[in-house]
């Protein structure tokens, strides 16, 4: 999702999530508040306001940054973007996971998952990891465990993404994961001043039931 939902013009104030035990969570419990997702070396969590300073630190570099709409320019402002993604979990358009490393609760990156819809049966995702995390598994991890809650949990029928044409690294990370790649959207993405074409890809909630991967099977959600 190389566009960012958020916009500045739509913060709002922080909505406090209540905790969701793990094993009672259904379709709309996510609502209330997301539950804790573990992996073999991640750990998925809500965001929080404490989250603000790593992630500013992590995603607003040049290597991050680079084919991702603007993140958030300063610590206030991803405190902001941060209560943005709770009201929109609160009123289920929307999911958002902090990404932390397991031992260490540092949010290192973010997983977002948008309706495109009148509900979450389409919708688009996308990811932001800092690049200190790159071709360590983290990414992989992580992506198992999200899409097992966006179509487990929300209910998603098709999951799409945009990865810029230029961005060789979002573009294989999709494919390995199973994305199909539909269509290029020619010059679909403003990126300092130059508009890039982009791939579509797209997963089923179909394509997943005959090709399920088995860190899809051993994801494991925790409380």
């Amino acid at each position: 999702m190389e566009k960012m939902p958020y916009q500045a013009g739509l913060e709002m104030l922080a909505v406090q999530p209540s905790i969701s035990r793990a094993t009672d969570i259904r379709t709309s419990d996510w609502q209330s508040g997301l539950p804790t997702l573990g992996g073999s070396q991640v750990v998925l969590r809500e965001l929080r306001p404490s989250d603000a300073a790593s992630l500013f630190a992590l995603l607003t570099t040049e290597e991050v940054s680079r084919f991702i709409s603007p993140p958030p320019t300063s610590v206030d402002a991803f405190e902001r973007f941060i209560a943005w993604t709770l009201r929109q979990r609160a009123e289920g358009t929307y999911a958002c996971f902090a990404v932390t490393v397991k031992g260490c609760d540092t949010a290192v990156g973010i997983f977002q998952v948008r309706g495109t819809g009148s509900g979450m049966e389409l919708s688009e995702w996308g990811f932001a990891i800092g690049s200190a995390f790159w071709g360590t598994g983290v990414f992989e991890d992580s992506a198992a465990l999200v899409i097992g809650f966006a179509f487990d949990t929300l209910g998603v029928r098709r999951l799409e993404a945009r990865a810029a044409v230029k961005n060789g690294r979002g573009n294989g990370a999709l494919r390995k994961l199973g994305a199909v790649q539909e269509c290029l959207l020619r010059k679909s993405f403003l990126k300092n001043g130059e508009y890039l074409d982009q791939h579509l890809y797209a997963i089923l909630a179909s394509d997943r039931r005959h090709t399920r991967d088995v860190r899809f099977e051993h994801a494991v959600r925790v409380h």
